[in-house]
């Protein structure tokens, strides 16, 4: 593998890790190592992206589910800059017709959320979804976690 810095990403956003799930490998940049808090919210969005893979579909269309509730109710901004270039991003279109442009806005969704949720930090300026939106999302994670009889 040659190396190479984790440079810029789309939009010329900071990247400042990536997955490559066929490979099971993830890639975090060494500045990370320096500031534990934001290499913790990271490492976890990444390892969540492994789960998101083993999930299943009902599990990750009731996440899918959710987001749509949220968009019907014109939530504004996300849990993490990931999902919220990518929800920017959404036309009316990709939504009804669940293009690759929403899924992967589902998918990052899901990790930044994640993140938020395990990560332990409450306040992040990539924090800005609305409070009452955060409670969903944390309780929608509290019923995914709560077991196999769980209803998400």
């Amino acid at each position: 593998m040659r190396r190479r810095r984790l440079e810029s990403g789309p939009h010329g956003a900071e990247v400042h890790a990536a997955t490559f799930l066929r490979k099971r490998l993830i890639l975090l940049e060494t500045a990370l190592l320096r500031h534990q808090s934001e290499l913790a919210r990271i490492l976890v969005h990444e390892l969540f992206h492994f789960v998101w893979l083993r999930l299943g579909n009902p599990v990750r269309r009731s996440f899918e589910a959710l987001l749509r509730r949220e968009s019907g109710a014109y939530a504004a901004g996300e849990l993490g800059w990931s999902a919220e270039w990518r929800k920017q991003a959404l036309g009316v279109r990709d939504r009804r017709e669940r293009t690759r442009r929403w899924r992967e806005y589902v998918c990052e969704s899901f990790c930044d959320s994640a993140a938020w949720w395990l990560a332990g930090k409450r306040r992040h300026g990539e924090f800005t979804l609305a409070a009452r939106f955060r409670q969903s999302r944390r309780a929608w994670f509290g019923r995914l976690v709560a077991g196999p009889a769980m209803s998400v």
